[in-house]
């Protein structure tokens, strides 16, 4: 069973899916659009300010790109876009661990991270990790949900019948008395 069958085109996720994705990459892509302008050089570690945070030709560049692929998330929609949206938010989250390791060295920051930029990778990798998430990740899914059918599904009830018979189908240590 493949969740993108189960799931009905015009399901409320799909609408957080896609806003998610599109807000997000619509964000990247004006980014890196204004960083771009700036001409800064490609590898430089020092550069222009946009909306706070300093930028190079190579984040320009990366941040268009991924803004481009959220954008085409947001287009199709459904489970690929909650799939893309979890796998860019956690990629953020470890741009932002990157960015703390290599912070204080020149050489290693190819990205021209400063600390808003660190901040800005862990904040926009859990918001969009949460887009992602949303609707799949909890224990308390409504039950015309299809993560939580899907999870009903997997449930195996436990076997029935006499105590010997239920010891062949699940072996295991005896229970304590009284438990």
């Amino acid at each position: 069973m493949k969740l993108q069958d189960e799931l009905p085109m015009d399901h409320r996720l799909a609408t957080v899916y896609r806003i998610g994705a599109g807000l997000g990459g619509v964000f990247l892509l004006v980014f890196g659009i204004l960083g771009m302008t700036s001409h800064p050089g490609f590898l430089s570690t020092h550069g222009d300010k946009i909306a706070g945070m300093t930028t190079n030709g190579a984040l320009s560049v990366l941040s268009v790109v991924v803004g481009l692929v959220l954008i085409a998330g947001a287009v199709i929609g459904g489970i690929f876009a909650s799939n893309l949206n979890m796998v860019v938010g956690s990629l953020f989250v470890l741009a932002g661990f990157y960015g703390l390791v290599v912070l204080g060295t020149p050489g290693g920051n190819i990205l021209n991270f400063r600390m808003s930029n660190v901040l800005f990778s862990f904040v926009f990798g859990f918001a969009v990790l949460t887009f992602g998430m949303y609707g799949r990740v909890s224990s308390h899914l409504p039950h015309d949900n299809p993560y939580w059918q899907k999870r009903r599904a997997r449930e195996q009830g436990l076997p029935s019948g006499p105590p010997a018979m239920v010891k062949i189908f699940k072996p295991g240590p005896p229970n304590p008395i009284g438990h």
